[in-house]
């Protein structure tokens, strides 16, 4: 061939409490929905006052009742959405959204201004390193203390502490106090302690970048064995590869407001095209040819579309290595994908860019004409050119979509980058399955194997 509600925490929980906002749960009461939400969050926000000079806070505890010398800054407004039980949810947004902000609100360190936050079971935040650590105590002590900060018992925590020590990975270390520690060993331990205790609601704020590899792939693993498990996360990534493969839903977050709380993956899609937009907005500002968009006017098939316009995409295929139109694949056949383009301007220094992208949303491979050096030729207005990009198959068995875009670029840093247009999802084909041949990862590469030998034992 070519071509809303998870069930709620368990009831009998002894650890199973309410945090600000929601009344303790009453153990003579009738059970509750089992479609009840773990963590529900209605219209919170949170304001502080902006003082532009130090004095300023003095003269407004003088003249607290006849003059406003504060700004109001709303980091949180309006902010609502349920997480039930077995639920992994991101939040997403640029610096200074509110994602910290309503992280702590929810893990009960901070109080909303307006709203209210319920959040049931018990809850382990990872909101910054070492946080609820004593810098003076031991790693053990920490350990005990992050147990019973938690509600552990020691007899419990003694019970544990060899399996913490162990995923921790700190040796001798774990005697020493945590002043010592480096940030990554720190990490380490937080994690450990963390995914020790059995939480109900984990609550991780961009820490998982801390550490080496190595550490990083060993919890992103624990992180997904807990979520089938049950477990409710709430997780704050700038890696949309993070996002997509531990999370099943995301909330975006826009200057403290909620735009969107969905599929991880549509999530995904509009905080990378906001992203690009703005940072669109910043490469033209000096370029009043680009000023005004020009609209789209050829259709092509796609989960997400955005640009400038100025130079489109007007077409895409996807062929095999004879040009034929194709929509399945064997390992190491040759697949070609073209995308023929349109400008609207006088165009030069363009760039076009293609990305493979699996079903769970990871983008698996790609590369750009420009990081290439395939230097393409300029556009005159009207003007279309095809650009074809070929390559071996080595992905497993299973159906895979292509990213295209197309840029005007000249620094390799990428400062200057300015996207015309990029559409996610364009194009789609399957890869068949080799019984004599099978991929048992993401993709194959290639590898020599060789050995000595057998020699009889002297």
């Amino acid at each position: 061939m070519c071509s809303e509600s998870m069930p709620s925490v368990a009831e009998n929980v002894a650890q199973d409490h309410a945090r600000p906002g929601a009344p303790m749960p009453d153990p003579t009461a009738p059970k509750r929905s089992a479609r009840e939400p773990v963590i529900a969050v209605r219209g919170v926000g949170k304001l502080y006052h902006v003082y532009a000079k130090p004095q300023d806070r003095l003269k407004q505890a003088i003249f607290r009742w006849k003059r406003k010398f504060y700004k109001d800054f709303w980091a949180l407004r309006q902010v609502s959405f349920e997480v039930h039980r077995g639920e992994a949810v991101a939040v997403i947004g640029r610096n200074g959204a509110g994602k910290s902000t309503l992280l702590q609100i929810i893990a009960g360190t901070m109080t909303p201004t307006e709203g209210e936050v319920g959040v049931r079971g018990r809850v382990a935040a990872m909101l910054q390193l070492g946080s609820g650590f004593n810098p003076e105590f031991t790693g053990r002590e920490n350990i005990y203390l992050g147990g019973a900060i938690l509600g552990i018992t020691r007899r419990e925590m003694d019970a544990r502490f060899d399996a913490i020590a162990a995923f921790a990975e700190i040796g001798a270390f774990i005697e020493q106090p945590i002043k010592t520690y480096s940030s990554g060993m720190a990490a380490r331990l937080a994690f450990a302690v963390s995914f020790s205790v059995d939480p109900d609601v984990l609550i991780v704020d961009e820490i998982l970048a801390v550490g080496d590899l190595g550490f990083q792939h060993k919890c992103i693993a624990r992180l997904r064995q807990l979520r089938d498990n049950g477990l409710t996360m709430l997780f704050v990534s700038h890696s949309p590869d993070a996002v997509r493969s531990i999370c099943t839903k995301a909330l975006f977050l826009i200057d403290g407001q909620s735009v969107f709380f969905g599929s991880a993956e549509a999530a995904t899609n509009m905080y990378l095209s906001y992203i690009r937009e703005e940072t669109n907005k910043d490469a033209i500002r000096e370029q009043v040819d680009l000023r005004s968009p020009v609209p789209f006017t050829a259709h092509v098939p796609g989960q997400l579309r955005y640009g400038t316009g100025h130079v489109q995409i007007e077409a895409v295929g996807v062929f095999d290595r004879h040009g034929e139109p194709c929509r399945a694949f064997r390992l190491k056949d040759r697949i070609i994908v073209e995308a023929t383009l349109r400008s609207h301007i006088d165009a030069s220094d363009l760039s076009v860019s293609f990305l493979v992208r699996d079903l769970t949303g990871v983008d698996l491979m790609g590369t750009t004409s420009f990081d290439e050096r395939a230097v393409l030729p300029p556009m005159r207005r009207g003007q279309r050119l095809k650009v074809s990009f070929e390559f071996e198959n080595n992905l497993r068995s299973g159906n895979f979509g292509v990213c295209l875009a197309v840029n005007r670029l000249t620094s390799r840093d990428y400062s200057d980058v300015v996207l015309f247009d990029q559409v996610d999802g364009c194009a789609a084909f399957a890869v068949m399955a080799d019984p004599d041949r099978p991929v048992h990862y993401k993709f194959h590469q290639p590898v020599s194997v060789s050995w000595e030998g057998p020699h009889d034992a002297a």
